[in-house]
């Protein structure tokens, strides 16, 4: 167990799933019997957004479930749903993505390997953050190995599986002066992922936590004077500690187009992710992204982020996901991912509904592995699997791709139109 912390974030239901598995996802064995369970205590707390309002409804006629019933010749239950799912060019073992957790030092250290283990034992989709590189090296010429892009890229890949999971390399305009993808590109540690179709490069326009921003560090006086010809330092904390901050890049719709296709031109045989953040024009942008030839269009919610941001940023600036999800509901992204608050399966299979191929894991990721390094994110995932299938299932259907946008319901004070 580590000291790092999430305030305004379910941190302790978190640990609580990293430490029991899918055992969490019900009441304490113990109470069974002499606790009457039912609504009230749960629905004192206020939700947290608009994603948070909304209710999974299931219908009372099943036709999917009927089907499914003819299929196994036996009636079907949770355990029948399937959740391998196709993510932005890869299969995923869930409707579920490691979000980029970049170069803050909260990723840093074993924590960061430990993660890339853990998520490329369940073969799931992990993406390595921007800026990793030019802070804290490739990892060729001898740099702290638990730091470097090489070595989260190499703890990933010995325990995948055959055939499930992919890396997703994230680029900045600082990580294009370093010249990361062209880094990954041509290392032999990437070159199975290359060969199987499981590497991914993500251009970066911008993140949940902090739109319109890039990305921040605080630095000691030391590292900073290594990074100055290539960040913004600004000395603003008066004992030594630097901010350090990335440009955020300058896109218009013929930019973010240009670029996919020089990434599809030059890296041909790499998935090509956008990642997006909760910008009033997210639809447009995701559909330029799409048509220029996105593998995936992965969008930050503003309840998204991991990394350091202003605290004004948190409450005032960018979309909800609920709402990206509501604009992006006109022509969703046939693989469109997002993140944003994601740590139960509620808040996942309403996402699922509302148009995502998948969701990503951030602060819910870095806690459980924060609470057993050897095995906290592969609990947390059997109890979130275990919620998504009995969710999934109760709506009667058995896959993600068969969620709809008539699965959930608004009490109407949100303004989205849902729920028939």
């Amino acid at each position: 167990m580590s000291d790092l912390t999430a305030p305004g974030f379910p941190e302790e239901e978190v640990r609580r799933r990293a430490r029991a598995g899918a055992a969490a996802v019900f009441p304490p064995a113990e109470e069974y019997g002499r606790v009457l369970f039912g609504a009230g205590a749960a629905e004192e707390a206020q939700p947290s957004d608009a994603l948070d309002a909304l209710r999974i409804v299931p219908p009372l006629f099943l036709p999917q479930r009927l089907a499914k019933l003819i299929d196994l010749g036996r009636e079907p239950d949770y355990r029948d749903v399937e959740l391998a799912t196709a993510i932005g060019g890869f299969t995923s073992a869930l409707p579920v993505y490691v979000s980029a957790t970049g170069s803050t030092r909260a990723a840093g250290g074993d924590l960061g390997l430990a993660l890339s283990r853990q998520a490329g034992a369940l073969g799931i989709p992990m993406v390595i953050g921007e800026n990793v590189v030019p802070v804290n090296g490739y990892g060729r010429l001898g740099e702290a190995a638990d730091r470097t892009l090489l070595g989260r890229l190499r703890a990933y890949g010995e325990e995948l599986p055959d055939g499930l999971g992919g890396v997703a390399v994230q680029q900045s305009t600082e990580d294009a002066d370093a010249e990361v993808w062209n880094l990954v590109h041509s290392d032999p540690a990437a070159l199975p992922l290359l060969e199987s179709g499981r590497l991914a490069f993500e251009l970066k326009v911008g993140q949940g936590a902090k739109p319109g921003l890039g990305g921040m560090t605080v630095l000691d006086a030391e590292a900073a004077a290594a990074l100055g010809d290539r960040f913004g330092l600004d000395p603003l904390f008066g004992d030594g500690r630097v901010l350090r901050a990335a440009t955020p890049g300058t896109f218009t719709a013929e930019i973010l187009r240009q670029q996919i296709r020089l990434m599809r031109n030059n890296y041909p045989r790499v998935r090509i992710w956008v990642k997006l953040y909760p910008g009033r024009d997210v639809a447009e942008a995701a559909r330029v992204a799409h048509e220029a030839g996105a593998d995936a269009v992965v969008v930050d919610g503003a309840e998204g982020g991991t990394g350091w941001a202003p605290g004004v940023f948190l409450p005032h600036v960018g979309l909800p996901l609920a709402e990206c999800l509501r604009r992006l509901a006109v022509v969703p992204p046939p693989s469109l991912l997002v993140s944003g608050r994601i740590w139960e399966g509620a808040r996942a299979v309403k996402s699922l509904a509302l148009g995502a191929r998948a969701v990503g894991l951030g602060r819910a990721a870095l806690l459980a592995v924060a609470e057993d390094r050897e095995s906290g994110l592969r609990r947390f995932a059997e109890c979130l699997a275990l919620e998504l299938r009995l969710l999934i299932s109760a709506l009667g259907k058995y896959s993600p791709e068969a969620l709809e946008e008539a699965d959930v319901w608004s009490p109407g004070s949100s303004g989205i139109p849902l729920g028939r």
